[in-house]
């Protein structure tokens, strides 16, 4: 059983130790013990912040073992991205080019550095231990970052993105960094990447970024190719995301050129498709025999919890019975009320 939380201090040498087996250029975690922690101190700051607007907040979550309390996967959910500045992404576009004299007309793909992506509350950091047997619990630690957001609406705007690894070789080289942005920043993808810090809302990518389109068919091959792919270690969170809502193709990352999904909330399942219950000790005789899991989460700021449980379909319940271990995972007593979403 797992538990999804609030990453507490006392999480920073797990989480040093799941940085350490990510792959080069795939940053789903800081990679020295300084930046982890700030990353965890920021965490708290935020949950224990009174928030009227989003803003500078960061929360970041862990995926707990319940049985001997491992850290087995992290996720983060920003509240404004650019929220210090401006989020930099490529749009895809579509140029219309006609001649009369000649009678031709015909359409080109062109990238536009832009900054329609600023302020969307933005999803990142998603990493599972030994994510080709994830099961149940990758889809529970995708998921509760988004119930999070259902719990305190106040604390995220009205649209999200998710920016997902491209493609970059075994050594970390992205081919689609090779073709263009090593021609602004004369520096590699990762010497770039430990430079930006990660960040895409640096003046100096305004500053070097081209500023006009870039027309697609004048890249090679292999960075067209490249484009709105995603790192196969992605691939996971990019089939949870798409079930959750989110879509893919308007834009691009501007650094490796992977697919950046967005949504509004409407358009999210976590939204749309969850109910609020109330809590019933024990568990409840199946009517149907036929069991849903479900996403089940309680609590705000720093109380907030998620764990999965399979149960009848709770459309037409007013009341969810948990087991003792539920009841103690998500810290609620019966006749408090939880969050559920089907998984």
């Amino acid at each position: 059983m797992y538990v999804v939380r609030p990453v507490e201090l006392a999480d920073i040498a797990a989480l040093e130790s799941l940085a350490a087996v990510t792959m080069p250029g795939v940053h789903t975690l800081p990679k020295t013990r300084e930046k982890i922690a700030a990353s965890v101190e920021r965490s708290i700051a935020s949950f224990a912040a009174h928030v009227d607007i989003p803003s500078e907040e960061s929360y970041l979550f862990v995926l707990e073992a319940v049985a001997d309390r491992s850290i087995a996967g992290t996720a983060a959910i920003f509240a404004s991205a650019g929220s210090n500045g401006t989020y930099f992404s490529f749009r895809n576009d579509v140029i219309q080019q006609v001649s009369r004299d000649l009678n031709i007309s015909h359409s080109v793909h062109a990238l536009t550095l832009c900054s329609e992506l600023t302020a969307y509350s933005q999803l990142s950091g998603f990493y599972v231990r030994n994510m080709e047997q994830a099961g149940l619990e990758a889809a529970l630690l995708s998921r509760a970052r988004l119930l999070f957001a259902v719990l305190a609406p106040h604390r995220f705007g009205d649209r999200f993105f998710v920016p997902l690894a491209g493609i970059t070789d075994a050594d970390g080289q992205s081919p689609f960094w090779d073709a263009l942005g090593r021609k602004f920043f004369q520096m590699d993808f990762l010497d770039a990447e430990r430079v930006i810090g990660g960040a895409r809302n640096r003046t100096l990518i305004v500053e070097l970024m081209p500023h006009y389109p870039v027309y697609v068919p004048l890249l090679p091959g292999d960075a067209q190719a490249a484009m709105g792919q995603i790192h196969p270690s992605g691939e996971l969170a990019f089939n949870l995301l798409t079930e959750e809502g989110f879509e893919a193709d308007d834009y691009i990352d501007i650094f490796d050129g992977g697919p950046i999904l967005q949504a509004h909330k409407n358009s999210l399942r976590s939204f749309t498709g969850s109910v609020t219950r109330r809590v019933a000790d024990g568990i409840a005789p199946s009517r149907s025999g036929l069991k849903v899991n479900y996403a089940v989460a309680s609590g705000v700021e720093q109380n907030f919890r998620a764990v999965t449980f399979a149960c009848d379909p709770l459309e037409a319940a007013d009341a969810i019975g948990l087991p003792k271990e539920l009841l103690d995972a998500l810290q609620v007593a019966p006749g408090d009320n939880v969050v559920c979403v089907r998984i």
